[in-house]
């Protein structure tokens, strides 16, 4: 599948902004499905300084310096990128769950080094009593880790309500589990969580999901998109490494998502964060569209 991508975040702020430093999780990454034809960030006003540089998740990212006073500050990303189509074998036929567990405990010793830290809580995927008690329903003794993973992301789909208006940006993982609705950050990190809590690796992944496009039909649509989206990837062994699965959809995910950045939650990856001096309150505003092309 390929695709265009415009990501546009505009800041408005109620009054002059005398200096910014941003980092920005933008530029899209190659990867063994996604190939990057093309990928540019221009920002308004234009950046004095700007460093880029790969972090510690393998990342690219850009810190600039916007130092002449402002009133709105624009970032936009523009790319064009192609996603192989994926499925994965069957999932009754993965290892055992507890299999991984094992691997990634590795008595204190584990293997998968990489993947071993992502077992642990970080900041904003945070488990709980309640959000285990949820998932081992899910992971009965023995089952196979993918078959276990697919019917959680499934209940996590139909019991909780898509609900925008339901949460915000640093809502707990606690919160979600109550009121039961969110928007994709927020199932992402409740899925994280439960996944951690059993003692598997799981990583939060930014990025895009396909927009509706005129002609389309409107069930055809996916929730989480026309804005930035959020899904799971849970590590199934040294065979099958990483899969990516998406709650919000409940999609295991193949071609329609574009990935932007991997962490252990949001706060590793936001595409847009910094530091002003001045400009006191502000607006944000987000547009995304992921076009089908050719």
């Amino acid at each position: 599948m390929k695709y265009r991508l415009r990501h546009t975040t505009s800041y408005s702020y109620s009054w002059a902004v005398d200096i910014s430093h941003h980092l920005l999780h933008l530029a899209l990454p190659e990867l063994p499905r996604q190939r990057v034809k093309s990928c540019t960030v221009t920002t308004n006003p234009n950046a004095g300084r700007i460093a880029a540089q790969v972090d510690h998740f393998g990342n690219r990212i850009a810190n600039l310096t916007i130092d002449a006073p402002h009133t709105r500050f624009d970032v936009e990303l523009r790319a064009e990128v192609e996603v192989d189509p994926w499925s994965p074998s069957d999932p009754k036929a993965t290892p055992a769950w507890e299999d991984i567990r094992e691997a990634l405990c590795g008595d204190g010793f584990p293997e998968p080094v990489r993947e071993s830290e992502f077992v642990h809580d970080s900041p904003m995927a945070q488990a709980s009593d309640e959000a285990l008690a949820y998932a081992q329903t899910s992971f009965a003794a023995g089952r196979p880790i993918l078959e276990a993973v697919v019917d959680l992301t499934a209940r996590i789909y139909r019991d909780f309500r898509y609900d925008p208006a339901a949460t915000e940006v640093f809502t707990p993982v606690a919160a979600v589990m109550q009121k039961r609705a969110g928007v994709c950050q927020d199932f992402a990190h409740l899925q994280i969580a439960m996944l951690r809590g059993l003692g598997l690796a799981a990583r939060y992944v930014s990025g895009y999901i396909r927009t509706l496009k005129s002609g389309d039909a409107p069930e055809s649509g996916l929730r989480g998109a026309d804005a930035s989206h959020a899904w799971i990837s849970v590590w199934c062994g040294p065979a099958l490494g990483w899969i990516d699965l998406d709650p919000t959809n409940n999609l295991i995910c193949s071609d329609e998502h574009v990935t932007a950045a991997i962490g252990r939650d949001y706060g590793d990856i936001s595409p847009v964060r910094g530091v002003v001096l001045g400009g006191g309150p502000h607006r944000v505003g987000v547009a995304v569209e992921l076009l089908p092309v050719g």
